[in-house]
């Protein structure tokens, strides 16, 4: 079990790490134009992207566990259908998006308060990678299909070749082409059609055999409509409370001065490194639990969970070790502004806490999303959400920003137990 668990989680890892290099090629080569208004409008760019389709993350985890279970029961078919709906939905939403671009840039730059110089340079990248959605939202529909089918070999290749893609596009067009900001978001978009026509490459020669089950009558009947339109809600409003919890954050920090928005940005570095770690093995979780409900094996079920739960208290410990050791040091490679570094001592040890806080939220996601037990975790996270402004909003006036990370630390641990409990009956029931 520990080798299927491993399988289909070091893939995954590997392609987590890689997605905010994106990114962060996009801020490295605009960072040497000379002009702190490109690093702003990349930054607020890329902010704007990872809100629009982080809503949409839905189509790749609903699709991923309605596939494992497809798979588990040995329905190729029904995993057929699955994959035409996933992929029609998304080009539907991709359409909405690309149609009502003027007014979503133009709300946009009514909540981000920015230069206009910024302003304009973000626009300019905006306008470029907004027709990049049918894509970015397909291969969503891919990736949870593949990781579904037990295969997260493909989405970590395609994941990789993205990056050189994008890499190579950006040098081109901007130190030889000299298109300056147009050049980076060009290279961002032929870098997202390079994901999904490679996509659609690896599809057609390891599944095109099942071309024969594609029913677009059957994908869209009433009843497959009703259930993944049901299990899709719940994970599209529990994303909208991360979204609120991880912006809230952010924004807060801002208040409260400069110095305190980069500490809180620079430590949060390193819950999302121990993240992609995580939702790696909820990945693998994730297709497992799919493929053995479906198998209806209990026995597999558990331990399979037992297992993954194993991995995960032996990387919170790493990690919880690796930031005592090392995690000062990995600090000052990201800035070496001595009173930023000096100022996050004083909160430090609430990052030694995230390990063991937040590594069960992680898991039962994956487990619960395979299961497609999907309203208990909309409703863990509706509570630790509420847990969290509630606790902020009672300690800021006496413990300042030590009240956000306290409040963070609150909501994961509530998730996690929060999904524990509501867990068990599937454990029995399968």
């Amino acid at each position: 079990m520990n080798k299927q668990i491993l399988r289909l989680a070091l893939p995954s890892i590997i392609s987590n790490i890689t997605v905010p290099l994106l990114g962060l090629v996009d801020m490295a080569i605009v960072g040497h134009f000379g002009d702190a208004a490109y690093i702003g409008a990349i930054a607020v760019g890329t902010m704007m992207f990872n809100i629009i389709y982080w809503v949409f993350g839905f189509l790749r985890m609903g699709t991923g566990g309605f596939t494992a279970q497809a798979y588990g029961e040995r329905n190729l078919k029904e995993a057929m259908l699955l994959l035409s709906r996933s992929l029609s939905i998304a080009c539907g939403l991709a359409l909405t998006l690309i149609l009502l671009q003027t007014p979503i840039e133009w709300l946009t730059f009514q909540l981000v308060d920015s230069s206009e110089e910024v302003a304009h340079f973000a626009k300019v990248y905006f306008r470029i990678c907004i027709w990049g959605a049918p894509a970015v939202l397909s291969l969503y529909c891919f990736t949870g299909w593949f990781i579904g089918m037990q295969n997260t070999r493909i989405p970590m290749v395609i994941a990789i070749t993205q990056n050189i893609v994008n890499i190579i596009g950006s040098l081109l067009f901007v130190f030889v082409f000299n298109w300056g900001i147009e050049g980076v978001a060009s290279a961002t978009l032929i870098a997202q059609y390079s994901g999904i026509i490679m996509a659609v490459s690896f599809w057609m020669i390891y599944y095109s055999r099942l071309k024969i089950f594609l029913n677009f009558r059957e994908s869209f009947s009433s009843t497959a409509m009703k259930r993944f339109f049901s299990v899709n809600s719940d994970i599209f409003f529990r994303t909208i409370c991360l979204v609120a919890v991880t912006t809230f954050f952010t924004t807060t920090g801002a208040k409260q001065g400069d110095l305190v928005l980069a500490v809180n940005t620079l430590l949060m570095q390193l819950f999302t490194l121990f993240s992609y770690f995580m939702d790696g093995f909820a990945y693998a979780g994730e297709a497992l639990t799919g493929r053995f409900v479906g198998a209806k094996n209990k026995t597999a079920l558990r331990n399979m969970i037992r297992k993954l739960f194993g991995w995960g208290i032996a990387l919170s410990l790493l990690f919880t070790l690796l930031y005592l050791v090392g995690g000062k040091e990995f600090l000052r490679l990201l800035t070496n502004n001595e009173d930023v570094i000096r100022t996050s001592a004083d909160y430090y040890y609430w990052v030694l806490i995230i390990p063991f806080a937040g590594f069960s939220a992680f898991l039962w996601d994956g487990v619960l999303i395979g299961a497609t037990e999907t309203r208990k975790m909309l409703y863990a996270m509706l509570l630790a959400s509420l847990a969290f402004f509630s606790l902020y909003l009672l300690l800021v006036a006496t413990l300042g920003n030590h009240a956000l990370w306290l409040a963070f630390i609150t909501y994961l641990l509530l998730r996690g137990i929060l999904q524990t409990i509501w867990s068990r009956p599937l454990l029995k029931g399968v």
